[in-house]
């Protein structure tokens, strides 16, 4: 079985390198064996080129944990010794050129200058994290004939550049989990780590968690491990096929703090063990009475934040919002015509609608229960984009009470349900998005860490931070800039992947992971672009709106499939 799990893996990684390839989900590898020792690398063929030889030091600097041993071996002596990258990696497009440089004359004809030119795609921080990029690359390298008569490089650069392809075959992307008490559920930060050796992936995904959360969702999430806290011996595997994790400078924590930290550790280390999990803290069981851990033993902490499988969804059509369940308007004036609705969005937990109404030639925010009267906000514009929900926040009963939206494409703002009953607006420091461009739609993550939006027609994802009496949007980031665009549309997929709409006849519907690393296209079979609306949710079908109507589908590779009750000029939406 261990055999097949390696074997799978590896084929896994090695599969997964197009630029808009098909989906494929990370697989569990074992880790049950000591770390090897990197071996020696053989120097280069002789006689090749210097324009080889940079080619070649750029395709093997992708080899992690090995002390860039396979690159290295294209230096001369003393770049041998001296050479220290710094961390993180620049991802470039998998075609780059490499030409030698005549912009001023060689006088020494052992020495050469090589320049390379490429795209950039994005980097990979010191934090682990992909950051996506949109930039050309380039880089000059310094080549020196040997006494041997090889070409080396002499200065090689600090910052390390990989492409694409190499990047994919040689990092595994691993979801670390953080906790956020507004919700909470654990947040996924999606993270790389050197595929090889195999053996040592969880002590890597350990070392992630430790660290702490990526620079792009702190202060969205918490922190259950102080800084003090580490590892007291290596993470490994036991005779008995237990991955033992021992943990130091826990302290005083509380049990229901203990709880989480072995919640995080063990959904963290999920997808690159089978294994039974032993956690220790300072040689006792981290949790009292519950020393060995499996994810089944974990409570569903999800279960707030996903809607359930008996809301079947709702869609806007002709200024009326019906059922995608059977088609039959909602009950009160959101459903019989009594308000002119533009967009709508219905609670995660369903009990209530947030409509946008056409109104004395404005649009006005109106919210309240579902079925009934909406109550009017003072919130109003020319437009306001499709209302948006905060997840269910911990501790409320299970009532939302919260709603985002987007006034005149350049103010985003929420409100908020007080202690009277009435809906009330509320600060958003969103000055970091709004730098961006025009926003034109924006969706909450239903576990209320983060926001995608679409801005100036691209897909962005931003963190929110909260504290006691603010609320900010922070790292916003563009996904997939150079090939993802005239977007209309996205929704949440999972926590950690979007589905996005585009105006696009080529690229109508796509599937984006939220760092934006790669980029899945639907099968666009039975669609007639331009699509106009998406959504998406967990355990559901992903459901289009084109100029035909309602389409469903719930795989990549799927042919679309009309919806039970598809109606042209509908807009559709899950609940969140």
């Amino acid at each position: 079985m261990k055999r097949l799990l390696t074997l799978l893996a590896v084929f896994l990684l090695v599969a997964g390198c197009a630029n808009i390839p098909l989906e494929s989900q990370p697989v569990v590898v074992s880790g049950d064996k000591p770390a090897q020792a990197p071996v020696d690398v053989p120097e280069p063929a002789a006689g090749i080129d210097s324009l080889t030889v940079t080619r070649q030091f750029i395709r093997n600097s992708a080899t992690p944990g090995t002390a860039n041993a396979d690159a290295r071996v294209y230096l001369d002596d003393e770049a041998r010794r001296t050479w220290k990258p710094s961390p993180g990696l620049t991802i470039i497009d998998d075609t780059f050129g490499t030409v030698y440089d005549t912009s001023s004359p060689q006088e020494n004809p052992d020495e050469q200058l090589v320049n390379v030119r490429g795209f950039k795609l994005g980097t990979l921080s010191p934090d682990n994290a992909f950051i996506p990029q949109k930039a050309e690359y380039s880089q000059q390298f310094k080549l020196r004939k040997q006494a041997n008569g090889q070409w080396r490089i002499v200065d090689p650069p600090q910052d390390l550049a990989i492409t694409d392809e190499d990047f994919s075959v040689n990092y595994f992307r691993v979801p670390i989990r953080f906790y956020s008490p507004d919700s909470g559920t654990f947040v996924p930060d999606l993270r790389y780590v050197a595929a090889k050796p195999q053996s040592g992936l969880p002590g890597r995904v350990m070392d992630l968690v430790l660290q702490g959360p990526s620079e792009g969702l702190k202060g969205a999430v918490k922190d259950l491990l102080a800084d003090q806290v580490t590892t007291d011996t290596n993470v490994r595997s036991t005779d008995d096929g237990t991955l033992d994790v021992a943990l130091t400078g826990i302290g005083g924590a509380s049990l229901a703090d203990r709880t989480l930290i072995a919640a995080q550790i063990v959904l963290s280390l999920q997808t690159v063990t089978l294994s039974r999990i032993r956690l220790l803290a300072d040689g006792t069981a981290l949790v009292p009475d519950h020393e060995y851990w499996r994810s089944s033993d974990l409570p569903a902490y999800n279960t707030e934040i996903e809607p359930n499988l008996e809301l079947k969804g709702l869609m806007t059509v002709n200024g009326r919002v019906r059922s995608l369940g059977d088609g039959a308007p909602v009950g009160g004036p959101a459903g019989n015509g009594g308000y002119k609705v533009v967009s709508a969005a219905q609670s995660v937990d369903g009990k209530r609608l947030a409509v946008v109404e056409e109104r004395d030639g404005r649009q006005w925010l109106r919210v309240g229960d579902l079925g009934h009267d909406l109550g009017s906000v003072e919130l109003f514009g020319g437009s306001l984009s499709r209302p948006t929900w905060r997840p269910v926040p911990r501790g409320s009963g299970g009532v939302s009470g919260e709603v985002w939206t987007v006034v005149d494409h350049n103010t985003v703002a929420r409100v908020t349900l007080a202690a009277d009953g009435r809906w009330v607006k509320a600060g958003v420091d969103a000055t970091m998005l709004t730098g961006l461009g025009q926003i034109t739609e924006l969706r909450l993550s239903r576990d209320g860490s983060r926001l995608a939006a679409v801005v100036n027609g691209q897909l962005v994802i931003a963190s929110i931070v909260r504290t006691a009496d603010s609320v900010a949007l922070r790292s916003p980031r563009s996904l997939q800039e150079r090939q993802l665009k005239d977007v209309v549309d996205v929704d949440w997929a999972t926590q950690d992947h979007l589905i996005v709409a585009t105006s696009s006849s080529t690229l109508p519907v796509v599937k984006v992971p939220l760092d934006g690393q790669r980029m899945d296209a639907f099968n666009s079979s039975n669609l007639t672009p331009p699509v106009h609306g998406v959504t998406a949710a967990p355990n559901r079908q992903n459901l289009v709106a084109d100029a035909g109507g309602l389409w469903v589908a719930s795989e990549l590779g799927e042919v679309w499939r009309p919806q039970a009750h598809t109606v042209t000029d509908a807009d559709p939406f899950y609940p969140g």
